[in-house]
């Protein structure tokens, strides 16, 4: 299957530069080439592909003459650093995909560094492409796939990437099994993590390398649901053995928005500690609704820390030394406008 175009990855007009590349400089209200250039090039890490420029309406002459003069440094062929050559991680991961064309995406170990997975200490950068052959080039390691779908790519901070989903299939390729572990309880942590979108991708691998462990992995991850009382427990009893004052449990907590109820709170430090006993079972829409959550408390000068059961079950002194650092920090400046607005809109409060 071809993969369509990413739209605003490749394309200047998502970087503020107009569709008609021929009128730059033409018009007195209009920016100059060379503003386009560098606007274009700092939405995407510094740097720039041909295409592009060509695109905002520079000629052949004028990028050999840019180049000539150290205004453009070339990083793979057709694609350039603009001003220097000095670009971050990310305008090295940019700079290859680009290289590779509007349909090439970040993958394997370098998504997962983009995804916050895992660190990747590899000298390489991985893309993938849906094409049945692929080159490698100098620093990059450049994986063919039949099976990439549109589904399976996203972009992230304007880096065309596999999704955690798929990242996570091309990592069971190239970890080992306890490698893969942690990636999933990485992305678990994150809040990244959808079961549904994991088991789509298995079963769309025609029986890639890497699936078999991938399988183990969200075995071995698998848990049962624990209800909210045992969680409870289980938490507060970790709090008891390594001394961390006990919190208030199920309390009301006013935001902009209405009263939120946090699992627990510890009043005088403002913070937040929600506990998760179903893993491995959360969709999407699970995610987006615990990030407004959070969002919602720290608007309201609160700190907000989650821990699942995995985590309080079996890493307890991370638990307990992540809450004990919170509480010995100064509480975050309370904003009382966000308290003052849920007042207004629920005098009594829930009850």
């Amino acid at each position: 299957m071809t993969l369509p175009s990413h739209g605003g990855r490749h394309a200047g007009r998502h970087a503020g530069v107009r569709e008609q590349p021929s009128r730059y400089g033409t018009h007195r209200d209009e920016p100059p080439l060379d503003a386009a250039i560098a606007r274009l090039a700092e939405s995407q890490h510094g740097t720039i592909e041909l295409g592009q420029l060509r695109e905002v309406g520079l000629t052949p002459s004028g990028v050999r003459n840019r180049i000539a003069a150290g205004r453009l440094h070339r990083i793979h062929r057709g694609v350039y650093t603009v001003g220097h050559r000095l670009i971050s991680t990310r305008g090295h991961w940019k700079a290859a995909t680009l290289a590779y064309g509007p349909t090439a995406v970040l993958s394997h170990r370098s998504a997962a560094a983009l995804w916050g997975l895992r660190a990747s200490h590899s000298g390489r950068i991985d893309v993938c492409l849906p094409s049945p052959s692929s080159r490698s080039r100098p620093a990059v390691t450049a994986h063919r796939s039949l099976t990439l779908r549109f589904e399976d790519t996203t972009t992230v901070d304007n880096i065309s990437c596999t999704t955690v989903a798929r990242t996570l299939l091309d990592l069971a390729e190239v970890l080992d099994d306890r490698g893969v572990e942690r990636a999933i309880e990485q992305a678990e942590i994150l809040r990244l993590f959808d079961v549904r979108a994991v088991n789509d991708v298995l079963d769309r691998a025609n029986g890639r390398l890497g699936t078999g462990r991938l399988r183990r992995a969200l075995e071995e991850a698998n848990e049962p649901a624990f209800t909210e009382s045992e969680l409870e427990e289980a938490f507060l009893e970790l709090c008891r053995e390594h001394g961390l004052p006990r919190p208030a449990v199920a309390v009301w907590v006013a935001t902009s928005e209405g009263h939120l109820k946090a699992d627990f709170v510890w009043r005088a430090q403002r913070l937040v500690v929600e506990t998760d006993g179903y893993a491995f079972h959360r969709h999407r829409q699970a995610f987006e609704r615990d990030h407004r959550r959070d969002g919602l408390l720290n608007l309201a000068g609160w700190q907000v820390r989650r821990f699942t059961w995995r985590q309080i079950d079996g890493d307890a002194r991370m638990v307990a030394a992540t809450v004990r650092a919170v509480l010995a920090e100064p509480p975050p400046r309370r904003d009382r406008r966000p308290a003052r607005a849920a007042r207004a809109a629920t005098p009594a409060g829930p009850h």
